[in-house]
C-alpha cells in the first residue's frame, strides 16, 4: 500500500524553506503598508510628490554628480557615528576593566557611571552636556554631540565587554600568568581577543543603536540627516516623502552594518 504522506511532508518542508514564500510575504506586507499610507493620505487630502525627492538626494551640476542635502546629512551622520563609536569603545573597554578591578574605588566609580548613564534619557544627557557643561568648559555643539553619544553608548559597551571578559575561562588566565605574561600582555594576547569574539553580536547591535540614536543630536542644531530632513519639510511640506526617504536611508545603513557584522562573526568563529 502506497503511503504518500512522508513524500508530501518532505515536499512541504522543502516548500517552507523556499525563498519564494519569503519574497511573497515581503511583497504582500509592503503592499499592505503602501495601501494603508495611500488610503490614509487620501483621507487627509495629501498630494504625493515623489518626483521632487531626487533633487534633495543628488543633482547634476556641469556634468558632475553633486550630493543633495539629504546625502550630505547622511555623511554627517556617518562621520558623527564613526567618531562616537571609536570613543565609546575606548570608554567601554576602560569601564569594563575598572568594573573588574581589584580596587573597590575604581569598581565603584565605574558602576556609578554605568548606572547613572543607563538610567537617564540620552536626550537629557545631550542637553546637559551642551547647555550646562558646554558654556562652562567651552565645548561646541559637535564635540558635545560626540561626547554625549560616546558616554551613553560607552556605558552599554562596557557591560558587554565585561560579560565577554568574564566568559573567558579562568584557567587560560592562570596559564598566561604561569608562562610569565604580565597583566597587560594577558589582556592583550589572551583575554581581549576572546572577549571581543564573544561580544561581537551585542557590539554590532549597539553600533546600530548608536547610528539610530545619533538622530537626537539634531535637537542641538547638528545638521545631520534628521536636521536636514526637518529643514526640507519646513520649506516644501513634503512630510511623508521626506520622512519615508530618511527612514529608508537609515534602514540601508543598519542592514549594511548587520550584514557586515555577520560576515565578521563567521570569519572570527573558531573552527
Amino acid at each position: 500500500m502506497n503511503q504518500p504522506f512522508p513524500a508530501t511532508a518532505r515536499h512541504l518542508r522543502r516548500l517552507s524553506r523556499s525563498p519564494v514564500i519569503d519574497v511573497f510575504i515581503l511583497v504582500a506586507l509592503g503592499a499592505g503598508i503602501g495601501t494603508i499610507f495611500v488610503s490614509g493620505s487620501q483621507g487627509i487630502g495629501y498630494n504625493w510628490q515623489w518626483y521632487r525627492i531626487p533633487r534633495y538626494l543628488w543633482s547634476i551640476d556641469a556634468g558632475d554628480l553633486v550630493a543633495g542635502p539629504l546625502l550630505y546629512g547622511l555623511l554627517v551622520t556617518l562621520q558623527l557615528s564613526a567618531y562616537s563609536l571609536v570613543l565609546a569603545l575606548a570608554i567601554g573597554l576602560t569601564t569594563a576593566v575598572l568594573r573588574l578591578s581589584a580596587s573597590p574605588l575604581a569598581s565603584l566609580l565605574a558602576r556609578i557611571y554605568v548606572e547613572g548613564v543607563r538610567n537617564t534619557p540620552l536626550l537629557i544627557q545631550i542637553f546637559f552636556i551642551y547647555f550646562v557643561l558646554g558654556p562652562l568648559l567651552g565645548i561646541d555643539r559637535l564635540p558635545a554631540a560626540i561626547l554625549s553619544l560616546s558616554l551613553f553608548e560607552g556605558a552599554y559597551i562596557g557591560e558587554i565587554l565585561r560579560s565577554g571578559i568574564l566568559a573567558v575561562p579562568h584557567q587560560q588566565v592562570e596559564a598566561s600568568y604561569s608562562l610569565g605574561l604580565g597583566t597587560y600582555a594577558t589582556y592583550r594576547k589572551v583575554i581581549l581577543p576572546q572577549a571581543f569574539r564573544t561580544a561581537l553580536p551585542p557590539l554590532a547591535s549597539q553600533t546600530i543603536s548608536l547610528v539610530k540614536d545619533s538622530a537626537l543630536v539634531s535637537t542641538i542644531a547638528i545638521y545631520d540627516l534628521t536636521m536636514h530632513a526637518q529643514a526640507i519639510i519646513a520649506e516644501t511640506f513634503l512630510t511623508f516623502e521626506v520622512w519615508l526617504t530618511v527612514a529608508a536611508l537609515y534602514l540601508v545603513i543598519t542592514i549594511s552594518l548587520s550584514l557586515a557584522a555577520g560576515v565578521l562573526e563567521r570569519r572570527l568563529k573558531l573552527p
